[in-house]
């Protein structure tokens, strides 16, 4: 059923809709509004059998939703940004126990300086904890996503994060075809827990493991993910047969069949991009759009099948690996054939929630397509704002040639841009 929604209370009510046992609530902006919607469910009774609990932290949040799952319960909880990384040690905890757990995380950067807007510094920290990670680029996939998600994580025994952006999409009200609950109940099935604490028949899990097997445990976190790169597209398919529409899938191909040149990114920053390669498309330019959906597993044969013919790449990235740059970038770096010596870049683009316009992304990407474009991009980087604060600090005094270089190389960036 289509309805005019906010894409928090779109994702609350498809959430319902997979019958969750168990709710953890702690708010944090911007995913406050998909844990009260919930709330607001189970109260009413349209959510029933439901314990919905009031947790006094995010790590209590996933303390909980680790032990309802493995009691045998459907577990369910949210967070954004600092929540995320308060929960850091329970996060691997959950993946290590190989309990399937759904969450929603509302991508937002991470402080300090303290910043509730979008970009992906949270979930990307946590690639390597053992969860799966599926990125929406639009309110009905984030909802869709959900669905999928408690169906992967209980055919696997592992736990899911669905990415949405924070305020973006979180609190952007546009139609969203919600399925009714017999939809949902025939396209996932009833939870059946692989593992299960039961009083009558105690065992121990989690327990210490030395060195001499611990490699072997790790590798087979590792092959459990190497699993998921299969059963995501037969998910997908399946839910495209049952639901009518096309959602998720491990990457989303756009005007990819001659494209020379090929932008690569997460989320919601794909509809933007989509637009400014349209208009290039019309002006005579081979370009097309990569959108990443699974990021971990992370599916670097498809991605290398998708962009085997082109010359130049550029992914726009929504976090910052400090020290290094691109953070998505590196992993599309490892997946392609080095042998056809493609020329990558990294767009470091909408930290903090800055906006990432059409004209930006314009002006950068003809800098890729004419084979300008630097290794690192920084999209808008206020250059003067930057010069001045190198200055203050007294780095040139400091560092000598090292500041005196990077100066010289910021003056030269901005006058190719202007």
């Amino acid at each position: 059923m289509l309805k005019q929604i906010e894409g928090s209370r779109a994702v609350a009510e498809t959430v319902a809709l997979c019958r969750p046992e168990v709710v953890c609530a702690y708010p944090i902006s911007p995913q406050t509004h998909i844990v009260e919607a919930v709330g607001e469910l189970v109260k009413s009774g349209a959510l029933q059998p439901c314990e919905y609990i009031n947790v006094e932290s995010e790590f209590a949040a996933m303390s909980v939703a680790i032990g309802a799952s493995a009691a045998g319960a459907r577990a369910y909880t949210a967070t954004a940004s600092q929540g995320l990384l308060f929960m850091v040690e329970a996060i691997y905890n959950a993946s290590g126990l190989g309990l399937p757990i759904v969450m929603t995380v509302a991508n937002r950067a991470i402080g300090a300086p303290i910043n509730i807007w979008n970009d992906h510094s949270d979930a990307l920290s946590q690639r390597d904890s053992g969860w799966i990670q599926l990125f929406a680029e639009t309110n009905q996939e984030a909802a869709d996503l959900h669905i999928q998600a408690f169906r992967l994580a209980e055919e696997l025994s592992l736990p899911v994060m669905v990415c949405m952006d924070g305020f973006i999409l979180t609190h952007a009200y546009e139609q969203v075809d919600l399925p009714t609950q017999a939809e949902v109940d025939a396209f996932l099935p009833r939870y059946e827990p692989r593992q299960l604490l039961d009083p009558a028949d105690p065992v121990t899990i989690g327990a210490m493991v030395g060195p001499e097997a611990f490699t072997e445990v790790r590798y087979l976190a590792h092959y459990r993910q190497e699993e998921a790169l299969e059963l995501i597209p037969d998910i997908t398919a399946e839910f495209a047969a049952a639901f009518g529409r096309d959602s998720g899938g491990l990457i989303r191909p756009y005007r990819l069949e001659d494209a020379e040149t090929v932008v690569i990114a997460l989320g919601s920053v794909l509809g933007t991009i989509k637009d400014v390669i349209d208009e290039m498309r019309e002006a005579g330019v081979k370009i097309g759009v990569l959108g990443i959906v699974s990021y971990r597993p992370f599916p670097a044969e498809a991605i290398r099948n998708a962009l085997r013919h082109v010359k130049r790449w550029v992914v726009v990235e929504k976090a910052l690996a400090v020290g290094m740059g691109g953070v998505v970038s590196t992993d599309v770096r490892m997946a392609l054939d080095p042998a056809l010596h493609q020329v990558g870049t990294a767009a470091i683009a909408g930290l903090g929630g800055r906006a990432i316009t059409k004209d930006s992304l314009r002006r950068l990407f003809d800098t890729v397509v004419d084979g300008i474009a630097e290794p690192l991009h920084f999209l808008d980087l206020n250059l003067p704002v930057v010069k001045h604060e190198l200055e203050r600090m007294g780095n040139l005094r400091r560092s000598g040639p090292i500041a005196e270089n990077l100066l010289k190389h910021l003056g030269a960036v901005a006058a190719r841009i202007a």
